[in-house]
């Protein structure tokens, strides 16, 4: 291919990985198969809304080059799901026009267009090609060439609420990693001459048949220890089998088994074989039958248009479809292994050609992630491909309270012609006047502001998106939050959101408002019950549980239906909540997450997971904590008085006082060295001798056996040396972050260093007989200074100077900041948390593993996101239709990886009955209105619901119980209920509450206590 076959988009091309923009997403692909796909061409062909799409992810994900093939000019319909295309792009090719917008995504990626002919010296430049808008015999002759030269071939083509993707990788594709999963890891308990390991209780070994682990550390099985690896099976969740191990010794103790991912290859057939023997990956369970039925009507898609000069089936055109139809009839009768046996479902075909014209966003965005993340795979070889076909429909998403007919169906030479096509006329102008509320405008939340311009929702003349969200934009949102570019850095998502999305439909301006109030208890004077009585629907985009929580129960509260949901790497999940209907998002939750055991944590890690946690400790206690005691200090006269009567470490808060203002209070930054290195010699040197001093490596427990076994492995002290690397950036990040307590300025300069750490003296270390180490949570505290009464701690206290004496004096707290390689906050924790695993003989982790663990990050790419988001407005759809039958909605959950793609109907709502009434747990509510007293309160509920209220409550303060003491319950009796919250919580009732909640207690007309829903109190 000439350099004068295509046009060059100035991009920045750079050899090495970008973290800054990269990270989220190397947490989940990794840096080998990130580096693969940096030295991959991909070739695109078709550039209405799937290629788009697709081409949009795959440049967030970093090719080396994205090369687009697309002449045919623009026209307006194609704007119902290109989003880089505006009306001043008529007429001109949809490539030519893409191309410098889809190069503003990400510059490290070339993007070209291509205009030569794509023969075959053309195609073998790429490692992957995709094609999309493009008739079979034409898929077929390019699949004949890449299947020739094993390269990854994509077919891939949206008709409605129908799409397809065929995958041909070719023969002998290496797959380097099926799933992404960390690899499994245990500590042996024991191996017999079978093979059969045994491994502690404590932990599952989350091994599947097949896998392959290595050991290290066993001892009398010594052969084990980094030998080739083994193949398993499961013989249960704690013990599997390598196969037999006679002869190589006899097991004694220890040992670490580790998963070892093997890669294996796959092989597939080219398109043409596999359109007569097609091989299916179900998308989704309850439609089993329907793949074979679309293999054959897509087919027959593609024989209507050979037939009308490249035309499909007109919308909702009969005669038409009975064309489709007797085409399929034919199809089927050539190819009778597809349907095996099958009847042709004739109503499912109609209505694929009544669709065909259709280009939904939804339908885009869901295919369009999913076929990028296939194009990952073809160019790094991580996760395992789709095999070979696969159909996805969402025909539940037609609407059912808006007929469709071939009139208003009909183009009207707009931009939604393509919805139009599928729709009606009727309910998309539905879908133009809702009213939704978008809740966080990140990585989801970009992709559903640009799924709802597409779509025109809130665009009509009621219509409107409220959109909120309190954060700012950062160069790691930059690889999968669309809508930012590198300049947006700094501003708010939202307001850069709103704008994007502006520009890419003028329709919009005017129908939306960009917030950046939180929404929580806070800003419910805001966000009040005007703003709540006034949405459709609402949406959430958030990335913790509590903002979600808070966000259901308000949308429970006010019978608003709720889109939630929510991704982790590859893999992604959608929930429906809808009034009267469904549970809500908190009816359910996630089991907690597994804390460390505090004993673990201290003083027996044995993962680096528990080193990471212990250095992030450390951080706080050093960084942190002390610079705001010490502030607190200087600012609260009863701070110390306060401390000796509530702290619970008196002690260490005083003598922490009096080291940072006195003692060890730097004045200079080399002393902020010296300070490091000290520290390094306490951490790290002094306390595992006197651990080791404690528990010496042969001491046993109570019943006899070793104490260092099993979990707990026995430490060495480190003796520091300055030429190591992890010595040395310990005492680096360790000493600026000191400085900055202090105002002082740092330094990396490691002749500054040399020079300090050749002065240091570090005294002497004798371990105390006196120290006690907890051994388990179930133990007291350790206490490693002794005990110390009141006189010592008043004495300690009247030793610090007074806050008089440091007027102005302050010291800056360190704010943790993941993402700023340049602070020496994960510096600092990766240096630490590897010293700790040095002292345990645990494997280090580098510093993007570290800041991962640290961080608390959550993985992310866009390829996901894209897909996630396009299954909510599917669901969408539903909810501007008011579809009221529970099987009308699916929650979804995916996993791009494996590929897995899994739909389920919601949740009912649980109902509860009393006095022979039922209502809804969730939904339902008692409505009153008024400042009516507790009296008249409970009289209501007795003759009206046959309710004997025995307790009252509003928020956590209990208001009213049948128990209180009589004269108790007479003062209470006559207060009206406002009057009565402010007389017990003391505090006054909010000016802009316009209704109260109040949770009771009740019994039924048999006397018998019943579960009732709360009471909704109108005030006004």
């Amino acid at each position: 291919m000439s350099d004068n076959s295509k046009m060059q988009i100035d991009s920045e091309e750079n050899g090495e990985i970008d973290e800054g923009l990269y990270s989220r997403q190397l947490y989940v692909l990794g840096a080998e198969a990130m580096k693969k796909m940096t030295h991959s061409n991909v070739l695109l062909v078709g550039l209405k809304g799937l290629g788009v799409e697709i081409a949009k992810n795959v440049t967030l994900a970093g090719v080396k080059s994205l090369t687009l093939f697309d002449p045919a000019p623009t026209k307006i319909e194609d704007l119902s799901s290109q989003f880089f295309l505006t009306e001043s792009d008529i007429g001109i090719s949809r490539a030519l026009a893409t191309a410098p917008r889809l190069a503003e995504l990400n510059q490290y990626v070339k993007i070209s267009v291509f205009e030569g002919t794509l023969d075959e010296d053309a195609l073998t430049q790429y490692q992957c090609v995709i094609l999309t808008e493009t008739s079979i015999e034409t898929q077929v002759q390019f699949n004949e060439i890449t299947h020739k030269h094993n390269i990854a071939f994509i077919a891939a083509d949206v008709r409605g609420l129908f799409g397809t993707v065929f995958n041909d990788f070719g023969s002998g594709f290496t797959i380097l990693d099926a799933n992404g999963n960390d690899p499994a890891r245990g500590i042996v308990s024991d191996i017999d001459e079978e093979g059969n390991v045994s491994i502690l209780d404590d932990t599952r070994h989350d091994l599947e048949d097949g896998d392959y682990v290595t050991f290290t550390e066993i001892e009398g099985l010594s052969g084990l220890n980094n030998a080739t690896p083994r193949k398993v099976k499961v013989l249960g969740p704690y013990a599997f089998n390598i196969g037999s191990v006679k002869g190589l010794g006899t097991y004694v103790k220890g040992g670490l088994f580790q998963q070892v991912k093997v890669p294996f290859t796959i092989d597939m057939q080219p398109l043409i074989a596999q359109l007569e023997k097609p091989e299916f990956l179900f998308s989704d369970f309850a439609k089993l039958e329907r793949p074979p039925q679309l293999h054959i009507g897509f087919q027959a898609l593609q024989g209507f248009a050979n037939k009308h000069d490249g035309q499909l089936p007109k919308p909702m055109d009969d005669e038409d479809a009975n064309e489709v139809v007797h085409i399929a009839r034919t199809l089927a009768a050539q190819l009778p292994g597809v349907l095996d046996g099958a009847e042709l479902d004739e109503k499912l075909i109609k209505e694929l050609a009544y669709e065909a014209r259709g280009d939904l966003p939804p339908m885009v965005a869901t295919l369009g992630g999913i076929v990028a993340q296939e194009a990952l795979k073809a160019t790094s070889g991580k996760f395992t491909p789709i095999k070979q076909f696969l159909y996805f429909d969402s025909l539940e998403s037609l609407p059912e309270s808006y007929p469709r007919t071939k009139e208003n169906t009909a183009p009207i030479g707009s931009r939604y012609d393509n919805q139009i096509a599928v729709l009606g006329k009727d309910f998309h102008n539905k879908i133009r006047n809702l009213k939704e509320f978008l809740v966080g405008s990140g990585a989801i939340g970009c992709e559903m502001i640009k799924n709802w311009a597409l779509m025109g929702l809130g665009s009509g003349p009621e219509g409107k998106i409220t959109i909120t969200d309190n954060d700012s934009i950062e160069k790691s949102n930059l690889n999968r939050q669309f809508l930012f570019r590198p300049h947006d850095v700094g501003k708010y998502k939202s307001e850069i959101a709103a704008k994007a999305v502006v520009q890419m439909n003028p329709d919009m301006a005017g129908h939306i408002e960009a917030r950046q109030d939180k929404v929580g208890p806070e800003t419910e004077n805001i966000f009040d019950d005007d703003f709540w009585n006034g949405l459709d629907a609402v949406t959430n985009a958030l990335d913790n549980v509590e903002a979600r929580q808070y966000v259901d129960r308000r949308c429970v509260f006010y019978r608003k239906s709720l889109l939630e949901s929510g991704t982790l790497g590859t893999k992604g999940n959608t929930q429906v909540v809808y009034p009267g209907l469904t549970e809500s998002y908190s009816a359910s939750q996630d089991p907690p997450e597994k804390s460390i055991p505090l004993c673990t944590l201290r003083s027996f890690p044995n993962r680096i997971e528990h080193t990471i946690a212990w250095a992030k400790n450390v951080f706080q206690d050093y960084f942190v904590l002390p610079a705001e005691n010490v502030n607190l200090y200087l600012s609260q006269p009863d701070f110390v008085e306060s401390t000796l009567k509530n702290s619970g470490d008196q002690k260490g808060i005083l003598e922490s006082l009096q080291a940072y203002l006195v003692t060890e209070k730097p004045l200079t930054f080399d002393e902020c060295i010296a300070w490091a290195r000290l520290e390094f010699e306490k951490k790290f040197h002094n306390d595992i001798a006197q651990l080791l001093y404690n528990f010496p490596r042969d001491a046993v427990t109570s019943s006899g056996s070793l104490f260092w076994s099993g979990p707990k492995r026995p430490p060495t002290p480190l003796t520091f040396d300055p030429e190591n690397p992890t010595h040395l950036n310990f005492v680096i990040a360790g000493a600026n972050l000191h400085a900055f307590n202090y105002g002082l300025k740092g330094s990396t300069d490691p002749a500054v260093f040399k020079r300090v750490l050749e002065n240091v003296i570090v005294p002497e270390f004798s371990p105390k007989s006196n120290v006690q180490i907890q051994v388990n949570d179930n133990e007291p505290v350790e206490n490693d200074q002794g005990a110390i009464d009141d006189t010592s701690l008043k004495s300690l206290a009247e030793s610090l100077p007074t806050p008089s004496t440091l007027a102005g004096y302050r010291l800056a707290p360190v704010e943790f900041e993941k993402d700023d390689d340049t602070n020496h906050h994960i510096d600092f924790i990766t240096a630490t948390s590897n010293l700790r695993a040095m002292n345990y003989a645990i494997e280090p982790a580098d510093r993007l593993k570290t800041k991962l663990i640290a961080g608390r990050i959550i993985p992310a790419i866009a390829t996901t996101t894209g897909l996630v988001t396009g299954l909510v407005n599917l669901e969408l759809y539903k909810v501007a239709d008011a579809k009221t039958k529970l099987e009308s909605y699916k929650n979804g959950f995916v996993n791009l990886s494996l590929p897995f793609f899994g739909f389920s109907e919601p949740i009912a709502s649980q109902k509860l009955k009393y006095n022979d009434k039922v209502v809804d747990k969730i939904w339902d509510r008692f409505e009153l209105t008024g400042d009516i007293t507790l009296r008249e309160l409970l009289d209501l509920f007795k003759e009206k619901e046959g309710l004997e209220i025995s307790m009252l409550s509003h928020g956590v303060s209990l208001l009213y119980a049948s128990f209180f003491p009589p004269k108790k319950l007479a003062d209470k009796y006559a207060l009206p209920l406002t009057k009565l919250i402010e007389t017990v919580t003391k505090k006054p009732v909010a000016e802009h509450a316009k209704t109260l909640i109040f949770e009771i207690c009740a019994d039924d007309l048999n006397d018998e206590d019943v579960e009732v829903p709360y009471i909704s109190l109108k005030l006004r």
